[in-house]
């Protein structure tokens, strides 16, 4: 799967104890908060995006190292929920090497952001600002994640998304009598000018 981007929130995540069960809880993503990816673009996140997206069976992992599952949405142990703030996310943490080192950087600190693994299904650009705008509006889940460097990454497929969108949306030049598919509809124009013409001769020859 070529189109991967990952996106982080910073200072997102917290550890919630109780009854023995040890719970990340943090959002993943935040609505309609503008992120600059690279300085090519800007880009935020409609709400809705996630509504079809946490029907899957996602998985948490650790930095986005597949080898390192904390979680999954089919086993209970990873809750995802779209509400009016973002992507809220709830891990409970296993008793792991990872998730007991996890648990343990989180509380110290060391470990604030969450981010999550996805390819966009639907979006929409606005070049009306001084750096383009890119809302997403729909898009596929593979995973969530704490993460030790929360950055916005894969800036190289937003910025071909960019283009693609560019391309598909460039103005198309009016076409020119030479062009063989024109050349009918314009014939049919002006032989139907030509007999107004003559119409209007003979009105007028008559009075």
């Amino acid at each position: 799967m070529t189109n991967i981007e990952k996106r982080s929130h910073i200072a997102a995540v917290e550890t919630r104890a109780t009854d023995g069960k040890r719970t990340l809880v943090g959002y993943a993503a935040v609505f309609e908060r503008l992120a600059d990816i690279g300085g090519w673009f800007q880009e935020q996140i409609a709400p809705g995006a996630f509504t079809d997206a946490i029907k899957g069976d996602v998985r948490a992992l650790v930095d986005h190292d597949s080898g390192r599952v904390i979680g999954r949405t089919k086993s209970g142990t990873l809750r995802l929920q779209e509400d009016g703030t973002g992507l809220r996310v709830e891990i409970d943490v296993p008793d792991t090497t990872d998730g007991n080192d996890l648990w343990v950087l989180v509380e110290r600190g060391d470990i604030s952001g969450m981010s999550f693994g996805f390819c966009v299904t639907k979006e929409t650009w606005d070049e009306t600002g001084d750096v383009p705008t890119r809302t997403i509006q729909a898009l596929e889940l593979l995973e969530v994640s704490a993460v030790a460097f929360p950055a916005y990454d894969d800036t190289t497929i937003g910025v071909r998304s960019l283009e693609e969108w560019r391309s598909a949306n460039k103005p198309q030049p009016e076409p020119k009598i030479s062009d063989p598919a024109a050349a009918p509809v314009t014939r049919a124009a002006a032989v139907k000018a030509r007999l107004k013409m003559d119409l209007d001769l003979k009105v007028r020859s008559t009075r």
